[in-house]
């Protein structure tokens, strides 16, 4: 079972790698052809954008694999470490829960997107599909946030504070 949630997790940070590469290469081949050209890329304002709140979903469900979104620990390194896990619990399920709530909006504008036929204004291309890029970041992110729930519930993971974490990778070499 690990080694398939594994191969998952470097599915999810793929898809994020590619979508915000993706992003750059449009918006910087359509400047260069704004200013050099006098001719931008159709439709590039509308697929940029739809493109990086795709990567921003899809980034979002990479803060759930490695818990590296912001952390306000005043209160919990004052605590023990079982109160701390309770603490870390809470501010997990809660995050799951705004999670769901946020996945199960965005398929409802996916659905209402696709009835109504809208598309992007130069091309004519679909809006849903590109929404439901975004929808898979955010179901993506469920899933991610609660493995890592779980894993805090069971012990199988404590979550360091973020002065630990940048002090363990300061000592790896990665910053």
């Amino acid at each position: 079972m690990s080694r398939y949630f594994d191969l998952f997790c470097r599915g999810v940070e793929w898809v994020a790698a590619i979508l915000l590469g993706s992003v750059t290469v449009l918006v910087v081949v359509s400047t260069l052809g704004r200013y050099l050209f006098a001719s931008p890329v159709p439709d590039s304002f509308d697929i940029s954008r739809l493109a990086l709140g795709a990567c921003l979903a899809w980034g979002f469900a990479v803060i759930g694999l490695k818990g590296g979104h912001i952390q306000v620990d005043l209160v919990a390194e004052a605590l023990g470490p079982r109160m701390r896990r309770a603490v870390d619990a809470l501010a997990w399920a809660a995050l799951l829960f705004f999670a769901i709530l946020l996945v199960w909006k965005t398929w409802g504008r996916v659905l209402s997107a696709r009835a109504s036929g809208e598309t992007t204004f130069d091309l004519r291309l679909p809006l849903w599909p590109f929404l439901a890029l975004i929808w898979a970041g955010l179901a993506a992110s469920c899933v991610t946030i609660g493995a890592k729930l779980l894993r805090i519930l069971t012990g199988a993971e404590i979550v360091a504070s973020a002065d630990n974490q940048e002090l363990d990778e300061a000592k790896r070499g990665l910053r």
